[in-house]
């Protein structure tokens, strides 16, 4: 197998930081404001525009007075991405690697500064969407890009303000809100693997009421996604399916009431056998209903009532009776209160969440029983305060949660920021999290009733640098976290019990280690005449503090260094992703090589009404994995054509 040699990128991190203090001497964009080939903006910047940022507290914001490390993807970085799953982008942006069990429509994790995959939540729309199978956490492959209008990566555990599960961060997704007149697109592309998209878009507002909708539908015929000889060689190709709505009428002047909903589908191959090829049929569901209010020029609320639904069906490719079938339903109310006095902002939150399981003809489930229905509730009350004044911006939270099976948990945070100068902004905070077992960790044959929760302490502190358009960070952050839960695999009794009808000599969850994230990220970016370059580093140090190695499938160092210019009408721009060695898993000694991908992409309006875009990705035909005896995309091209009329 082709890879970089270790010895390479033992110096990316020598490489990329002596770059760093070289590029602080030239002038001008930032990572933080316009990064490419994700547009971004960071928590620090001072943007040209008013940038406003919901993800940090759950109100909105403008990004200079956030003090939590924020990254912003608009619409024209998404455009830009081509026929990608939501993860591709994000692993442009700092403190994010990701692995995947083949192609796009393939099982995927997202390591937010190292943490787990479920450690980070996401919305859609202010609905949060996971599924309760296995360890849980989103299901990355099913969001469908296409719809997306904006993302907000919150990194940092945010337990005092979103309750369980945002142990290392937070992402916050927006589908588009329309306004103006009408407003049509159409898009069209085609690529290798037989890959294709066709997606349509319309929105615009009519007095009161405005609206957005979106469909789009892709597949691909993929390629093989297992590299050794017991697997089927077939290609393992998807077909994908997605629509949304967003829905918004201006009752008066200070209220309004939003409806949205979203639906994903995705049919995704993969091998399990010499000749077996089986598939996952997933399907993703959004539900939202909010209103909000602002009572005067002090006070505002908001209602919303949300539903995420996950399901997902496993069987024979071409096989009508079905494996196994899961689905997971998270429900919310919320109703959230804002108060401001000046610069001083104090908000109040009641939530209250419900999980519901269900899994059906799976051997997964004890005793041999037929289906697994089990369901939990959450009900928490929050509290904030912010306050921005001179130099000075600081942010408070605490936030009190009770579980139907765990009882009472409190996690709280504080943050601090000071201005040393118009360009320089020194920051400090500390939060705790704790994330809940999912319901097929504790109740599934695989599972232990005893389970306890895990629970999170975190520390960083960040030096921003802002002048112009020239901006550069560097942020050191340890979390620590303790009851972390792993898969144990059999040959012994399980830790903490468990089912009474299964064998003690099994595999299970248990909680089995305390794990320390730590880590420092560099940021930097800076336009050289024309040519706008950008870039990232992150020197990170995910452990198992049990037995002191370092967590599975996490890169030590991981960094993007990137480019883009105008030439003759086209917009050019190349990244540069560079991961160094890691282990594929936590008990075993398999080493998966580092690797450096270059990615290309050029951009062009061929009319006022028509766009072109074309994308070259892994440009050297790199043979690389980032789980083992899992293949990943070669050198793939892809051209796009977009219809808008202005």
């Amino acid at each position: 197998m082709k890879t970089a040699p270790h010895a390479r990128l033992a110096v990316l991190p020598l490489a990329l930081a002596a770059a760093f203090p070289l590029a602080f001497f030239a002038a001008s964009p930032a990572l933080s404001q316009t990064a490419q080939p994700v547009q971004l903006a960071q928590a620090g910047a001072t943007p040209q525009l008013k940038e406003m940022v919901v993800s940090v507290t759950r109100s909105a914001q403008p990004i200079e007075d956030v003090v939590a490390d924020v990254t912003i993807i608009d619409r024209e970085a998404i455009e830009r991405a081509g026929p990608v799953g939501l993860a591709d982008i994000l692993a442009r942006v700092p403190g994010i690697q990701i692995t995947r069990n083949g192609g796009t429509g393939a099982n995927t994790s997202v390591f937010v500064r190292g943490g787990e995959s479920r450690h980070t939540p996401v919305f859609i729309d202010g609905v949060r969407v996971e599924s309760q199978a296995t360890a849980g956490g989103a299901s990355w492959n099913n969001i469908p890009l296409s719809l997306i209008d904006r993302i907000e990566v919150l990194r940092g555990p945010s337990g005092a303000v979103y309750g369980s599960d945002a142990v290392a961060g937070v992402i916050q997704i927006f589908t588009k809100r329309g306004q103006g007149p009408f407003s049509p697109s159409v898009a069209v592309g085609y690529g290798s693997y037989n890959t294709s998209r066709v997606e349509f878009a319309a929105s615009g507002s009519t007095g009161a009421f405005d609206y957005a909708l979106g469909l789009s539908q892709g597949q691909s015929d993929g390629f093989n996604a297992r590299t050794i000889a017991t697997q089927n060689p077939d290609a393992d190709g998807y077909k994908s399916q997605g629509a949304n709505a967003k829905l918004g009428f201006q009752v008066s002047p200070g209220h309004r009431i939003e409806a949205n909903v979203l639906q994903s589908h995705m049919d995704s191959q993969y091998d399990g056998g010499p000749t077996r090829d089986y598939r996952r049929i997933s399907d993703l569901q959004t539900l939202g209903l909010q209103w909000e209010a602002k009572w005067s020029g002090q006070y505002s609320s908001k209602i919303a009532i949300t539903q995420g639904t996950d399901s997902g069906e496993e069987g024979l490719n071409g096989s009508t009776p079905q494996i196994s079938y899961d689905k997971s339903t998270i429900s919310t109310l919320l109703f959230q209160n804002e108060y401001r006095i000046g610069a001083h902002l104090l908000s109040a939150a009641l939530e209250s969440r419900r999980d519901v399981f269900r899994m059906v003809g799976s051997t997964a489930i004890p005793g041999g029983a037929s289906a697994l229905n089990k369901d939990r509730s959450l009900d928490g009350v929050s509290l904030g305060y912010g306050w921005s004044g001179g130099a000075h911006t600081v942010q408070f939270n605490a936030r009190h949660d009770r579980d139907s099976e765990f009882g009472g948990k409190t996690t709280g945070s504080a943050a601090y920021a000071f201005a040393l100068t118009p360009q320089w902004k020194v920051s400090a905070s500390a939060g705790t999290s704790f994330r809940v077992p999912t319901l097929y960790q504790r109740f599934s044959i695989y599972g232990t009733s005893a389970l306890k929760p895990e629970s999170g302490r975190n520390v960083e502190a960040a030096l921003k640098y802002s002048q112009g358009s020239s901006q550069y960070g560097v942020t050191v952050y340890r979390n620590r976290l303790t009851n972390l839960l792993s898969f144990v695999s059999g040959n012994g009794p399980c830790p903490n019990g468990g089912p009474p009808t299964v064998l003690s000599n099994r595999s299970c969850y248990a909680n089995t280690a305390q794990a320390q994230y730590t880590g420092l990220t560099l940021t930097a970016a800076e336009t050289v005449g024309n040519v706008h370059i950008h870039g990232s580093l992150d020197l990170q140090n995910p452990k198992n503090l049990i037995t002191n190695r370092t967590l599975q499938r996490r890169s030590r160092q991981y960094g993007t260094l990137g480019a883009e210019m105008p030439v003759a009408g086209w917009q050019l721009a190349t990244d540069l992703v560079m991961a160094s060695h890691t282990l594929d898993s936590d008990t075993s000694n398999v080493v998966l090589p580092g690797y450096s991908l270059v990615n290309l992409s050029a951009t062009t309006a061929l009319s006022r009404d028509w766009k072109l875009v074309a994308k070259l990705d892994n440009l050297t035909d790199k043979v690389y994995q980032t789980a083992s005896t899992y293949a990943s995309a070669r050198r793939t091209l892809y051209v796009g054509l977009t219809w808008a009329p202005l």
